[in-house]
């Protein structure tokens, strides 16, 4: 090794290290940045693929670690920061200014929990650093306004080169649009699907959504019209597949799955929600009331990963109800750990699938 401490002697010493999740060096992937030797203190600046990034801390042990090993290093500071990529676009499919990534929370089924995965994984990335909105493409029973507070928003209308511009609410670090926001509270919306497809387009492309790490759509139940409009108008990052273990949930969370997959759009895995109940006066207990095991054997059959197994809990019901996600109002909760958990998993895969095709 050479004994001369200078910035070409810094990267070889970095060079062998490897983002866990990406599996190549740090040097080689540019992640390593502003290298500044002053003394014995080297400084640099970290840049990873998500700031949800789960492995933070450890990457950084690893250069520090490795700095360490030159001659004359007595401190190695470490600034980092982060830089989403993009998801590559498809030439018949437009892309949404500004927005990096688009990913679909889906299931099979209705009453699985969906919007509650939704809505605490929008927010858990935002609490991480990312730039996050959220899509409800639910048209027929749009709830995320409720789960995120924001029941009583006004939504601000412009004129815009391309017409309306819908200028989206935001609340717990999250930006939302919703058919919620554009209707009555009791008023049904009775569509045919060539208005449900204007209406999506709209919240897609008339939405002044700025600059975003993260788009999540959460998809009505099923394989319909609004899941054919999302995966034929943009580039999908990917899909997650919600499920409860319960046999029949799990029969229609297998055709969602295969829906996305048979269209083109990865599976980034399954979230299994009402994974089992934590009784509030017990929480050393749990109860497995719709089975156990579904999620874990569906997503083995079928070669996609589990993401995570989401508890049942009150205040996870509770927090929907009252527009406070359980990652805010109670982080330190099983559902709450699990759900951004799954939020960093979830962020993991998308920056390995963007830099796998770059």
């Amino acid at each position: 090794m050479s004994g001369t401490l200078d910035i070409n002697s810094v990267l070889e010493v970095l060079r062998p290290v490897q983002d866990p999740e990406l599996a190549k060096s740090l040097v080689e992937l540019n992640m390593i940045r502003n290298i500044k030797i002053d003394g014995d203190e080297v400084s640099f600046t970290l840049v990873l693929t998500t700031p949800a990034c789960p492995l933070r801390e450890f990457i950084v042990e690893d250069c520090q670690k490795a700095v360490k090993q030159l001659p004359g290093v007595e401190s190695v500071k470490v600034e980092v920061t982060a830089e989403t990529p993009k998801q590559k676009g498809l030439p018949d499919r437009q892309g949404i200014d500004g927005v990096k990534n688009i990913l679909a929370i889906s299931s099979g089924k209705g009453g699985v929990g969906k919007s509650t995965i939704a809505v605490n994984v929008a927010v858990a990335l935002a609490q991480m650093g990312a730039k996050v909105g959220l899509l409800d493409a639910d048209i027929y029973g749009p709830n995320d306004p409720t789960m995120l507070g924001l029941t009583n928003a006004q939504v601000m209308v412009t004129q815009g080169l391309q017409g309306d511009i819908l200028e989206p609410a935001f609340n717990h670090g999250v930006k939302l649009v919703s058919m919620a926001f554009l209707i009555d509270k009791d008023q049904p919306v009775i569509w045919r699907g060539p208005m449900l497809n204007g209406i999506i387009r709209q919240f897609l492309y008339q939405v002044q959504w700025g600059e975003l790490d993260y788009l999540i759509v959460d998809m009505p139940p099923g394989t319909g019209d609004a899941q054919l409009t999302m995966v034929q108008a943009v580039p999908m990052a990917g899909a997650i597949i919600v499920t409860t273990p319960q046999t029949v949930a799990l029969l229609d969370a297998r055709k969602g799955l295969k829906m996305f997959q048979q269209l083109g759009v990865s599976v980034l895995g399954i979230v299994e929600n009402m994974s089992y109940f934590i009784p509030p006066d017990m929480p050393d207990k749990q109860y497995d009331i719709f089975g156990s095991g579904g999620g874990e054997k569906t997503a083995a059959e079928l070669g996609v990963p589990l993401l995570g197994c989401v508890p049942l809990e009150i205040p996870l019901r509770e927090g929907g109800d009252t527009g406070v996600p359980i990652v805010v109002g109670q982080p330190d909760s099983a559902s709450a750990r699990e759900l951004k958990a799954i939020a960093q998993r979830i962020a993991g895969k998308v920056s390995v699938a963007a830099l796998a095709v770059s």
